[in-house]
């Protein structure tokens, strides 16, 4: 059984990692199933939109009425519906005129203070607060708890005259000035009609985005400090997707089709599916590019596979930016006490004490009669036994048996587990990494009467963060391998922000504890770190591209210490974002609708594919299959090269000044003797705003090892700005030709 500390990061904490699979969506007399039927981009008028999408069901559907089959209209932002349907149903449906694809519905699950000052963008920076109030960030997750205080409207005024949403969140639900809207998605009626947040996931990711300033917050006096969220001035729009099975995919394009159409800014998603997915397979890919269209910026988690991902990042497509989550300086630490004075560090989020007072140890395969020695060492469940735990300290060799062990009236437990984040556990349960689990074995095994005391958990400064979490889903980009993804990290492990009062914080039914605030991790909690930066830099240039704030974002982030950091660029992308200078890039790479079509094109996407995303039918130029996805205008460099053979590639970029009108930007290029870096001019010279410059970069070398990598950083500056690029060459495969 997963624990509840996995079971939280994984399930609830949305950048959880998600599981996808088939919807349970099915009509109890038939073998239907759910399907999102994509006709494209928004039509002209609703109402005759969802009269031609009820016509076309009505030819199709055999033994149900379309009031039966039919689970959502799509008609505001893009064109289509979902409908539950036989496969039969579905080919005729996909012969039709008008119909771009039928895609399954799947099963997205989440991916889951002082992170902000960490990043020096403290509660005085320079900010714009008029203008701040009128950037709505919507927010795509399990829904809100408007109540708390990080989502009190005092002070506000009524919403921007732009905002086009309602509040729609069901009974008891009211919104204010603050989250100015709310709607919740739920193809079957369970109970759960409601915008209202149960799980604590969405109110976490919303407040730590743009929450109020609330100071003395803690978890039950753990990690206390003052929460905000990036831009603690702007309004929210919540849109609920997820309940407990899971985020459907209708829901998630539902979402997206009213979020574009309501007039957010800014849309932060924790959510992903289990592995890469061609762009075209993607709902939240699809959503994301028509919000692109209408100047909408959509942030993303990279996802929670960490090494042991089967295609690792799972948020590729280019017009998104995909987070990856760090460290921060704080780290939560819980010591184990043995009985012969020794101490252990572990990880866990404990707030409670043994009061000085040692308990008896009991290692797994002591407690059961009934398992086998393998089952019962790893406290599976079923083999843990009440009578012989009640008030005992027990050892497991599975992270995944808090609540086993917790069930069966355990004081405690000491769990073997080498990821170095400290979850919320339903009872004392600290996790040693596999040196110090041995010498907690090697203590017990050589003593009449081993006994041991968890202590409290405290924070202790963390003097070489920020370092990627173990937790992130690492690169490349299996599906575009010359767009270099994630695209940059942020804070994700340990984050203190706003929680469900009625959800608990361990995520064990068991678990009566209830909060206001707590601690969750994941790449769902650095997304919306980086959703408030480009909130944040919105506000300083409103006219501003979606791909020019992705651009400041990345040029102007931290660069990390690869020492620290062996999986270097494929990790963390361009670097840790830098909310102060993100705002004064100097330079920005743009990128167009066209362009990244083009994109497409040169990834060998038919037509009908290119259709599947944008909704339109886009031609590809004649020649653009023949130019490489490198060639796109992306912030960072990359380029997929064969392993051992010499190479040579080149990339070509344009630049947008958006510093100083008359200014002088110099290359530099950081050594690394196994590559050699040409560009081609050296000097860029601007004489005004919005001038643009082109330059070309060559990049050659040789006998790279397979799935291996080498980098180095492409930097223009012109004294005041310093804009900087990853320069990444690899020999990962893509998904297509692996």
């Amino acid at each position: 059984m997963a624990s509840y500390r996995f079971q939280l990061f994984l399930n609830i904490s949305f950048f959880l990692t998600l599981a996808i699979g088939q919807s349970s969506i099915a009509a109890a007399n038939d073998d239907r199933k759910a399907y999102i039927v994509y006709m494209g981009s928004a039509p002209e008028g609703e109402y005759l939109a969802t009269s031609r999408q009820r016509t076309m069901l009505q030819k199709v559907i055999r033994g149900s009425s379309v009031e039966e089959s039919m689970i959502r209209s799509y008609r505001r932002s893009l064109n289509g519906f979902a409908a539950k349907l036989t496969e039969e149903e579905v080919e005729e449906l996909a012969n039709m005129k008008g119909v771009v694809s039928i895609i399954p519905n799947r099963i997205y699950h989440p991916r889951t203070t002082r992170s902000w000052d960490f990043m020096g963008f403290s509660n005085t920076v320079r900010r714009n607060p008029t203008v701040e109030s009128n950037v709505i960030i919507g927010v795509i997750d399990s829904g809100i708890w408007p109540e708390l205080p990080s989502f009190s409207d005092k002070g506000f005024g009524p919403p921007p005259k732009k905002w086009k949403g309602v509040c729609r969140g069901g009974k008891n639900f009211t919104c204010n000035n603050k989250v100015i809207g709310a709607r919740f998605y739920k193809s079957v009626p369970s109970g759960d009609e409601s915008a209202r947040d149960n799980s604590g996931h969405g109110t976490h990711t919303a407040s730590t985005a743009a929450g109020n300033v609330v100071k003395d917050v803690s978890f039950f006096g753990l990690a206390q400090g003052t929460a905000r969220g990036g831009v603690p001035s702007a309004r929210i729009a919540a849109y609920k997707v997820c309940h407990k099975k899971g985020c459907e995919s209708v829901d998630i394009l539902a979402a997206f089709d009213d979020a574009i159409a309501d007039g957010v800014d800014i849309l932060s998603v924790s959510l992903g599916s289990a592995e890469s997915t061609e762009f075209f397979d993607d709902v939240i890919a699809i959503g994301s590019f028509h919000a692109m269209e209408k100047g909408i910026l959509t942030l993303n988690s990279a996802g929670n596979n960490g090494v042991a991902g089967p295609l690792g990042v799972e948020s590729v497509a280019p017009w998104m930016v995909a987070v990856a989550a760090s460290t921060t300086d704080r780290r939560l630490s819980t010591k184990v006490v043995l009985g012969n004075g020794k101490t252990l560090n572990g990880f866990s989020v404990n707030p409670d004490t043994f009061n000085g007072k040692k308990l008896p140890l009991l290692y797994g395969r002591e407690v059961s009669s009934i398992c086998s020695e393998d089952d019962a060492r790893l406290c599976n469940e079923s083999c843990v036994d009440s009578k012989l735990v009640k008030g005992k300290i027990v050892l497991c060799d599975n992270s995944g048996s808090d609540s086993v062990v917790y069930s069966a009236g355990a004081a405690g437990s000491i769990v073997l587990d080498d990821l170095p984040v400290s979850f919320i556990t339903p009872l004392p349960s600290p996790g040693l990494n596999a040196r110090d689990y041995d010498l907690l074995l090697s203590y017990k095994n050589s003593t009449k009467n081993p006994v041991a005391e968890i202590l409290r958990s405290e924070s202790i400064k963390e003097s070489y963060s920020p370092v990627v979490a173990q937790f992130s889903s690492l690169g490349p980009n299996f599906i575009a391998p010359d767009i270099l993804k994630p695209d940059i990290t942020a804070p994700g492990a340990e984050i203190l922000a706003a929680y469900s009062p009625i959800s608990s914080p361990s995520g064990s039914p068991l678990d009566k504890r209830r909060v206001k605030y707590s601690i969750l991790s994941g790449t769902s909690m650095s997304c919306p770190h980086v959703a408030g930066i480009a909130a944040y830099v919105k506000t300083f240039h409103p006219d501003w591209s979606p791909s020019a704030i992705k651009s400041a974002l990345m040029t102007t982030a931290w660069a990390m210490d690869r020492t620290k950091n062996p999986d270097g660029e494929i990790s963390y992308g361009s670097g840790h974002v830098n909310p102060v200078r993100a705002i004064v890039p100097g330079l920005v790479y743009e990128t167009s609708k066209e362009d990244y079509i083009k994109l497409m094109c040169s990834l060998g996407y038919t037509q009908d594919n290119i259709k599947q995303i944008s909704g339109e039918i886009s031609a590809c130029p004649v020649k653009s299959k023949n130019v490489p996805a490198r060639d796109m205008n992306y912030p960072s460099l990359a380029a997929s090269v064969p392993a051992v053979k010499s190479f040579t590639v080149s990339f070509r970029r344009t630049v947008k000044n958006v510093g100083l009108p008359n200014s002088i930007y110099r290359v530099q290029i950081s050594p690394n003797p196994k590559l050699k870096v040409e560009v081609v001019p050296k000097v860029l010279t601007f004489k005004a705003l919005k001038e643009t410059k082109t330059f070309t970069v060559t990049v050659s070398g040789g006998g790279l090892s397979a799935k291996s990598m080498e980098s180095t950083t492409l930097v223009w500056s012109d004294g005041t700005h310093i804009v900087r690029s990853p320069i990444v060459v690899h020999t990962y495969p893509s998904i297509k030709s692996s």
